[in-house]
């Protein structure tokens, strides 16, 4: 069994995570701001990536470090730089300082398109300092991530259950379970051939799915016959001037920004079948109209969307 280190933890994909690592028994040490229940087999470490004290606990006697925290939304480039950037070098800088060697770094499809949004702008720079760290290291790139607890999916799981799934101009995307994505990041944490490798890891749909079949099916997982209404860039830039101004006014953060707008307008975020995980080490596990079923399932039992 391993140590592990793990930041975000107390976040969607990390949270998963722990349960995956604590069920096969590896011990874990997990960043929280926050005081956190405890678990068996979880040492909770309170801090933050900008407290260096905190890290060099995390990664004491680790065998590796699973970097999953980061900004997904700010309102301006220092935000997302602080975050993604400067916490990746802080975990980076502790990792060589406590001597372990293996590092997975969980970036963003986004990064494909650095210069779209100032999120893909950071997730790309926060790529180059893992290349240039000389650890083992090993980046992965997930494209939209769903599954039991996501907020950030469950709006366009709600609107499937009114029947309209409005959705950016047409394009393509792929699409990975929560499961399947903490499954991928654990084993690549214990392997050791993949080192200085990045990866796009997917359901294993060829090509995607374009925003069309992928508002069908989330119809499918909640019961409902969703129609799919694209809508035109002017409109979605259109609703991000409204939604950041009201951010500015109660000194918030938009949920859509005018960086969400752009990074959602883009064709194609389908992953790279070129940049695929070898299938000797890991495939996709979770059928996606299953996967986004149970999701639709949970979502009813925690009261989120009516039944």
């Amino acid at each position: 069994m391993a140590t592990l280190a793990i930041t975000g933890g107390t976040g969607f994909v990390g949270a998963h995570l722990i349960d995956l690592a604590a069920d096969q028994g590896h011990a874990i040490r997990a960043l929280t701001r926050r005081p956190q229940p405890s678990r068996p087999g979880v040492e909770w470490i309170p801090g933050a990536l900008d407290d260096a004290d905190s890290l060099s606990r995390l990664v004491d006697g680790a065998d590796a470090v699973i970097h999953v925290a980061g900004v997904i939304n700010a309102p301006r480039r220092a935000g997302f730089a602080a975050g993604n950037i400067a916490g990746t070098e802080a975990m980076l800088a502790a990792a060589r300082a406590g001597s372990v060697k293996r590092f997975i770094h969980v970036s963003s499809l986004a990064a494909r398109e650095p210069g779209l949004s100032d999120y893909g702008w950071s997730k790309r720079e926060s790529e180059a300092r893992v290349a240039q760290s000389r650890l083992d290291w090993t980046i992965v790139r997930p494209p939209a991530v769903y599954g039991p607890g996501d907020r950030e999916t469950f709006e366009l799981f709600r609107m499937a259950a009114n029947g309209l799934v409005l959705l950016p101009p047409a394009g393509r995307m792929s699409v990975i379970e929560v499961g399947d994505l903490a499954r991928l990041l654990l084993t690549l944490a214990l392997d050791g051939t993949t080192g200085g490798r990045l990866f796009e890891p997917d359901d294993g749909r060829a090509g995607g799915w374009s925003h069309r079949d992928f508002a069908e099916a989330l119809g499918r997982a909640v019961g409902r016959r969703a129609r799919a209404l694209p809508l035109p860039r002017w409109l979605i830039g259109c609703g991000a001037a409204i939604d950041s101004g009201r951010a500015w006014l109660t000194r918030g953060t938009a949920k859509l920004s005018f960086d969400r707008a752009r990074y959602m307008c883009h064709p194609d975020w389908a992953v790279s079948a070129s940049a695929q995980p070898p299938l000797a080490l890991w495939v996709p596990a979770v059928d996606t109209a299953q996967g986004l079923a149970a999701t639709a399932a949970w979502y009813r039992r925690e009261g989120w969307l009516r039944r």
